[in-house]
């Protein structure tokens, strides 16, 4: 679901990656003060803008959407049928514009910018304990796994579609749960060998 970095030169590619951050932050924060249909639907047509402030395509602004939207039509069904539909339309105007500003930052910020500034954003942490480094690398790699993870679901769904048996999600699940392991236990061996966190005497 997540994009990666995709090049450009434009404003919001140059601007530092604390600050779209800390912007998500805050953004995402005041969404939730926000239960007017007009002021969120405002905020919508503003994020749609920033992507073409970012040189995006509109099929691509669609795509960070595509994966959601059975989750979308769920929330408001749900709403709707418990608080009405404006309270519906609310949380699903709240969720599209967290999701494309989320997208936003990925697909205009490295992934490299945006670890180094989370491990600089946690420094304070190591005072109790806690290795910045690491929580850095775990974030790193949790969002390179992204694409990788979607690619393994995409070559099990071709080969089960293959054998005729691709609605059945456990037929699915399995092989895609086994070769993520499978993936990961080979990174870790690779760490490993290259003496990652050793003791440094």
């Amino acid at each position: 679901m997540m994009s990666l970095y995709s090049p450009g030169e434009t404003a919001l590619h140059r601007l530092p990656a604390g600050t779209k951050l800390l912007g998500l932050v805050l953004a995402g924060t005041s969404l939730f003060f926000v239960a007017d249909i007009v002021v969120l639907s405002g905020a919508l047509i503003l994020v749609c803008g920033a992507y073409l402030v970012a040189n995006m395509t509109v099929k691509t602004l669609f795509a960070q959407l595509r994966p959601i939207l059975w989750i979308v039509l769920i929330l408001f069904v749900a709403q709707a049928f418990i608080n009405g539909w404006q309270a519906g339309l609310v949380v699903v105007l709240r969720l599209m514009n967290l999701i494309l500003l989320a997208a936003l930052i990925t697909l205009t910020t490295r992934v490299s910018e945006m670890t180094d500034t989370l491990e600089w954003a946690i420094q304070p942490l190591g005072w109790v304990g806690v290795d910045p480094r690491k929580i850095s690398l775990v974030i790193s790699m949790a969002i390179r796994f992204i694409p990788l993870i979607s690619q393994i679901t995409a070559e099990v769904r071709e080969a089960q579609r293959a054998r005729g048996i691709e609605k059945s999600i456990v037929a699915l699940a399995i092989p895609v749960v086994i070769r993520t392991l499978k993936m990961a236990d080979d990174i870790a061996d690779a760490m490993e060998a290259r003496g990652f966190d050793a003791d440094p005497r």
